[in-house]
C-alpha cells in the first residue's frame, strides 16, 4: 500500500489520549469486543475473552508508536510531521492518518450524493485504558466505535498484539482494514442500524454479527474505491494497493473471526451461541463482497434473503 507523495493529508481527523487508570463506569456495551467491536447504545460494558494514572504532556510529543500508558501527546506535533503522502510513505503514524483521511473522505463523498450529511469522526489513539461517553475502557477491548461522542478507539497496541496474538500478518492496509471497519460502524450509527442490536445479543444469525459483516463489507467498499478518493487539492491520497495488500487484510479476517478466536485463544471449544462477529469465512466473504462490488447496497447483511455465508 502506497500514498501519492503530493496528496495532503488532514491530522485534525486523529487524536491521541492517555488513559484515565478507571475502570468500567457509567458505561455501554462492547458488542463481542476483541478487537474490531462496536460500542452499542445499550448500556453496560461486556469484557472480552478474547484478548489475553492520569498523564502529562512530555515535553518532546512522542510519536504513536512511542506513547506510553497514560500519556498523551501534543496533536499539533503530529500536523507538523503528517503533511503528505510522502510523510504517510515514510512514517508509519501519518500512514494512519493518510489511511483515516481516505475511508472519511469515501464516505463523506457517498452521503453527499444520496442527500445525507456525514458528520467526520476523529480516530482517538490510547494505551492502556481511556474514558469515552460509552464508559471507560481498557486495551482488553480492542479496537471499538462509541456511538455516544462517535469517536473511534484504537489502542496503540493492538496492532502488533494482532500479529503476536491473534497470528496476522499485519502490515499497513491491515491497520487501514481494521480503521475502515471501525469507520463502518460510524456509517451504522449515522444511518440508525446500530439500534438493532441489543444487550446480549448474540449467536450465528443475531443483529450483532450481522452488524459485524456489514462493517466487513463497508470497509471492502471503501478498500475498492480507495485509490480514486481525492483530498482537497484533487490527487488521490492511496496510489496503489497491491493483491498482497488484500491476501493479508483477507488473512487479518480470518484470524479475528469468532470460530478461530475461540478455538485458538479461548481455551479450544466453539460456542456458536457466544458468537458476536461472524466466523471466520464470513469475515473474509463480506469484506471481498464490498471490495469486488464497491457498492455499500451490496452489504445489507440484515436482509433475511440474504446468506451470511
Amino acid at each position: 500500500m502506497r500514498f501519492n507523495d503530493d496528496a495532503d493529508l488532514d491530522a485534525s481527523q486523529v487524536e491521541e489520549v492517555g488513559g484515565s487508570g478507571g475502570g468500567f463506569g457509567g458505561g455501554a456495551l462492547v458488542a463481542g469486543g476483541g478487537g474490531l467491536a462496536v460500542v452499542a447504545v445499550v448500556l453496560y460494558f461486556v469484557v472480552s475473552h478474547f484478548l489475553g494514572g492520569g498523564g502529562h504532556l512530555p515535553v518532546s510529543p512522542p510519536g504513536l508508536d512511542q506513547l506510553a500508558s497514560g500519556q498523551q501527546t501534543d496533536d499539533q506535533a503530529l500536523a507538523r510531521e503528517c503533511r503528505t503522502g510522502a510523510d504517510a510513505n515514510r512514517r508509519d503514524d501519518c500512514a494512519l492518518v493518510a489511511s483515516i483521511n481516505s475511508i472519511q473522505g469515501y464516505w463523506s463523498d457517498v452521503f453527499h450524493k444520496s442527500g445525507r450529511a456525514y458528520h467526520t469522526a476523529p480516530t482517538k489513539f490510547f494505551r492502556g485504558s481511556v474514558r469515552t461517553a460509552c464508559g471507560g475502557a481498557t486495551s482488553d477491548v480492542g479496537p471499538f466505535y462509541c456511538p455516544g461522542d462517535s469517536d473511534v478507539y484504537i489502542d496503540l497496541d493492538f496492532f502488533k498484539e494482532l500479529q503476536t496474538k491473534f497470528g496476522a500478518q499485519g502490515g499497513r492496509f491491515v491497520e487501514a482494514y481494521v480503521l475502515a471497519h471501525e469507520y463502518g460502524h460510524h456509517v451504522q450509527n449515522l444511518l440508525g442500524t446500530t439500534s438493532r442490536v441489543r444487550a446480549g445479543d448474540s449467536g450465528p444469525t443475531s443483529a450483532s454479527v450481522r452488524l459485524e459483516l456489514q462493517a466487513d463489507c463497508y470497509a471492502g467498499v471503501w478498500a475498492n474505491h480507495a485509490t480514486t478518493v481525492p483530498t482537497k487539492s484533487g490527487k488521490p491520497l492511496i496510489s496503489d494497493i497491491s493483491q498482497d495488500d488484500v491476501r493479508r487484510a483477507l488473512d487479518a479476517a480470518a484470524h479475528i473471526g469468532d470460530d478461530y478466536i475461540q478455538s485458538h485463544l479461548g481455551g479450544g471449544r466453539v460456542d456458536e451461541s457466544r458468537y458476536t462477529h461472524g466466523t471466520s469465512s464470513q469475515r473474509e466473504k463480506w469484506f471481498t463482497t464490498g471490495l469486488k462490488t464497491g457498492s455499500p447496497s451490496k452489504c445489507d447483511t440484515f436482509d433475511p434473503h440474504v446468506s451470511l455465508g
